[in-house]
């Protein structure tokens, strides 16, 4: 092992001691000094450009640096204190409140002038924001002009922090081990990029990167590290993905070829519409992959109502053409259920193969969830292993043991994002050699996400409406702050059931005492201030059904239902025998009833952007034009209100999902979301970076294309194995 990885690799107890290396272990999982050195400050405060408080998140910890305007004791019983110190940086002011006896340490140290960082967790007390005992530590220096003017043009990190160890805590532990290592002369050849890569980019080496990174003499030295840091960390983790598509490539597959006069064409010759151009483009790049004889890894992503499912049906016609089977895992049981029931639909008798009445070229569709009675699952089971159905719809209950195919040849799996990677392996390992892969999901994707989060498949963009679909207008109801709003809402309702159609209410809870964890989780700091609890399913339904929506059949749907009800209630709703259905985000994504027209959801802040977008795609699948009413009791200015108001300001799913990514951290997209484990990327973020991730996507692919075993690249496998933990290199070989 070269100097640099042993450095790196060292346990932080060594160079801090056991008691700081333990704090840093508990509650920032730092262990080692690479860990301690990739913990990079969030951001740099100066001494005449300081933190807005004005933006504070209630409730959570923070850092600030700011100055004295004043400080005020008061005395209260025997001998006790509180002193009020109110700090400013020009764009807002902060309390910090301190309590004690006679004349204590605050009191001498908080006089007005002084400026100092402040670390605690930000709270509200008489409408104002607060730090209560907070931690701080003086900047300005009291001995003289030198150290004044030293303290000038410093650039202060601040670094992500937690209430046992703060912000300077850690800046002083960094700078022991960066002492500590430049006695050693750190350095050696323990780079993960490669040297001829390094040169023609133009990149400082590592050591120089983390140097400046955590003692920057000037913007310029920032700017720097973190463009080496972040090449780091898309060059390994798209060497990774590259990996991964070579291996693919090399894995033997059966070639799925429709037939010339098969079952696909006999699909097609009934089809009462003209596939769009975009559904035409799609269908041939996936047919393309299934003539080949390596495993197709294609992830189809599109607008909500761009005809998904259609392209998907006719890839899985094509392979029981070809003499294969194929599945579609859905998330819900009501999308299993919707899918099965539009597939049989829309195949007629091509969907009775063996049947009395069947056509000769038809197969036999079968569904599988985990709640079908035991007699139907015995048929559907046996349908599969003989190889007598050649499509099944299904949920999880299709990656139970029992369940066995006789020839599968391609895996389709909808809703991604909502299934683990395990689940995902799990269905395609039932195959005898592995199986063609669709991956779809109606929650557009921005480009660099695809390439991260979907780096090993190839993509496929469906972003043309099928001919017919109507606009869907969005608005924002302010309910708390003009309620004949709301009225109104429930007036339209009705307006549009009267004119034949049909309208959903979509609320964030079922209704029972234990289903909390059933609501959105809350979005902003606002979401945690003090709110009545969300709207309910089974209330809401109650009291429209008595009040303004009286004498309109009204249903519910929900998750906890039993599987016959829930379908009972949706293909009545399909018939156009229920006006109104008041159900919980189970609607979300695949139900499709054309005369649906109007949707209203309540609470709507309660939802995050792409969720909103997704069920706002219920409505407008038909003729008639679609209308959906974000109702909210935010205030306006609000993030939460800012939210709706973008959903409302765009139908194009990909900018809304860049506002979306905006404002989550990397890590729902790259870790928890995908891999169940914490996102590797700490510099690099996949919307404001996409330059570095493609070049990076180019160069990894080309080297992973002269070295697939990265024999020539000791160092690089070194750092797979430390970015890229074993948990997230087993989700990206399973890919």
């Amino acid at each position: 092992m070269d100097a640099m990885s042993a450095a790196l690799d060292e346990p932080l107890a060594k160079s801090v001691g056991g008691r700081t290396a333990k704090v840093f272990a508990d509650h920032l999982d730092l262990r080692t000094v690479g860990d301690l050195l990739h913990h990079y400050p969030r951001r740099y405060a100066e001494r005449g450009e300081l933190t807005r408080l004005s933006d504070l998140p209630l409730d959570e910890h923070v850092t600030v640096v700011a100055r004295v305007a004043k400080a005020t004791k008061k005395t209260y019983g025997p001998g006790k204190a509180r002193l009020e110190v109110v700090v400013t940086d020009g764009s807002g002011s902060l309390t910090l409140v301190f309590f004690g006896r006679g004349v204590f340490k605050p009191e001498h140290d908080l006089l007005p002038g002084r400026r100092g960082m402040f670390a605690g967790k930000v709270s509200v007390f008489n409408r104002a924001l607060q730090l209560a005992h907070p931690e701080y530590q003086l900047l300005d220096a009291e001995d003289g002009k030198e150290a004044v003017d030293a303290f000038a043009g410093r650039l202060i990190p601040i670094y992500p922090a937690c209430k046992q160890v703060n912000s300077w805590t850690i800046a002083k532990t960094v700078d022991t081990v960066l002492t500590s290592l430049g006695a050693t002369q750190w350095s050696g050849t323990g780079e993960p990029l490669p040297a001829a890569l390094r040169e023609s980019r133009g990149l400082a080496a590592l050591p120089e990167a983390l140097e400046k990174i955590h003692r920057p003499r000037s913007k310029a030295d920032i700017m720097i590290a973190k463009e080496r840091l972040k090449w780091d960390e898309a060059f390994v983790l798209q060497v990774a993905l590259a990996r991964r598509r070579a291996a693919d490539d090399a894995l033997p597959a059966v070639p799925r070829a429709p037939a010339e006069d098969g079952l696909l064409k006999a699909f097609d010759a009934r089809l009462p519409f003209t596939l769009t151009e975009g559904q035409q483009k799609v269908s041939a790049e996936i047919f393309a992959d299934l003539a080949t004889d390596h495993p197709m890894h294609r992830l189809l992503q599109g607008e909500v109502g761009s005809g998904k499912t259609m392209v998907a049906l006719r890839a899985m016609l094509g392979v029981v053409d070809a003499g294969g089977q194929a599945a579609m895992l859905a998330p819900t049981e009501v999308l299993a259920q919707q899918h099965h029931r539009s597939i049989t639909e829309m195949m007629g008798d091509l969907a009775e193969g063996g049947m009395l009445g069947g056509s000769d070229l038809g197969t036999k569709i079968v569904l599988l969830t985990g709640s079908m009675g035991a007699a139907a699952r015995r048929r559907a089971l046996l349908d599969l292993v003989t190889g007598e159905a050649g499509i099944v719809v299904g949920t999880h209950a299709l990656i139970e043991d029992k369940v066995q195919f006789h020839d599968l040849g391609l895996v389709v799996v909808d809703e991604q994002h909502r299934f683990g990677v395990e689940q995902r392996d799990a269905l395609r390992g039932k195959a005898k050699q592995p199986p063609h892969l669709l991956v779809m999901t109606a929650t557009p994707i921005p480009r660099t996400v695809a390439m991260t989060v979907f780096g090993d498949l190839e993509t496929s963009v469906l972003d043309q409406l099928p001919a017919g679909r109507s606009p869907i207008a969005t608005h924002v109801v302010p309910a708390k702050d003009k309620p004949h709003f709301l009225s109104r809402a429930w007036e339209r309702v009705r307006e549009e059931a009267e004119n034949g159609h049909q309208a959903y209410v979509v609320c964030p809870r079922i209704g029972d005492s234990d289903d909390e964890a059933d609501a959105p989780k809350k979005k902003s700091a606002e979401d945690e201030a003090e709110r009545r609890p969300p709207l309910a399913v089974l209330d809401t339904a109650e009291q429209l059904a008595k009040g303004p929506l009286a004498g309109l059949r009204v249903e519910v749907l929900h998750g906890r239902m039993q599987p016959e009800a829930k379908d009972d209630v949706m293909r009545r709703f399909a018939a156009g025998e229920v006006d109104v259905l008041v159900a919980t985000t189970v609607i979300e994504v695949g139900v499709n009833v054309p005369n649906a027209t109007a949707m209203v959801i309540l609470d709507a802040d309660r939802f995050g952007v792409s969720q909103l977008h997704q069920l706002r795609g219920r409505v407008g699948r038909g003729s008639a034009a679609g209308l959906c009413l974000l109702v909210s009791e935010m205030p306006e200015a609000t993030s939460a209100r800012a939210r709706l108001d973008a959903v409302a300001g765009t139908l194009d799913g990909f900018e809304l999902s860049r506002i979306d990514l905006e404002q989550r951290r990397e890590g729902d997209v790259l870790g928890q979301a995908q891999s169940g484990t914490r996102s590797s990327l700490r510099m690099l973020t996949v919307i404001d970076d996409e330059d570095v991730i493609a070049a990076a996507r180019e160069e990894a692919t080309s080297l992973v294309a002269a070295d697939p075993e990265l024999a020539g690249q000791p160092d690089l496998r070194s750092a797979l194995e430390s970015l890229v933990d074993a948990d997230r290199e087993q989700y990206l070989d399973k890919g």
